[in-house]
């Protein structure tokens, strides 16, 4: 997986670049990904092709990490049609973005105690586009590939490391969601 090292970098250096402040601006952020992803969009599927065609589930891999300001970088391989279940992210800012593939993001608010759950929206990815949220400890979302036969792939940007989160669960009883610790997990890095 040496080959995809040069488009990586670009997209980890955008991220290291722009991913500054407490609040950075999420905007210029992706739009400076997404130009890099549409120049090289060809090279960068080409390159990612081993983690489309690894057929092993629901993948994490880990880009790059950096200390001070807190980021890092992934990318996540979504087998056809994989969902996640509703989840948090620790509050941390996030920006996801499709580079193979088109991926769907259900973003949902949630109360002080987590146990109330609402859909406020829904986005739809293709290669260069991109979702983002700033550090809010009520924000979590859902994600689907929509692909019934292809793998996508995302990349994920944040600002700390997203170690833990929880996951939520629609309880018995209307509009209670059940909420459920998370560890991260790594298939592997790939090396920027």
């Amino acid at each position: 997986m040496a080959k995809h090292m040069q488009h990586l970098k670009a997209l980890r250096d955008i991220a290291f670049d722009f991913g500054v402040g407490e609040h950075p601006d999420l905007a210029v952020m992706a739009r400076e990904l997404s130009c890099r992803v549409h120049q090289h969009r060809q090279a960068l599927s080409e390159d990612l092709a081993d983690l489309r065609t690894r057929n092993r589930g629901f993948e994490r891999w880990l880009v790059a990490q950096r200390g001070r300001p807190a980021i890092s970088v992934l990318v996540l391989a979504w087998p056809a049609n994989y969902m996640t279940p509703v989840h948090d992210h620790s509050g941390l800012w996030g920006l996801e973005m499709s580079l193979h593939g088109a991926l769907e993001v259900e973003s949902w608010d949630r109360d002080a105690e987590g146990n109330i759950l609402r859909r406020t929206g829904r986005d739809w990815l293709g290669p260069g586009d991109t979702s983002w949220f700033d550090a809010d400890d009520r924000y979590a979302h859902r994600c689907r590939n929509l692909s019934r036969h292809e793998t996508a792939l995302t990349l994920h940007v944040y600002g700390g490391d997203l170690a833990q989160y929880f996951t939520y669960e629609e309880a018995g009883t209307a509009g209670q969601w059940l909420a459920r610790p998370q560890r991260s997990a790594f298939a592997g890095r790939l090396y920027a």
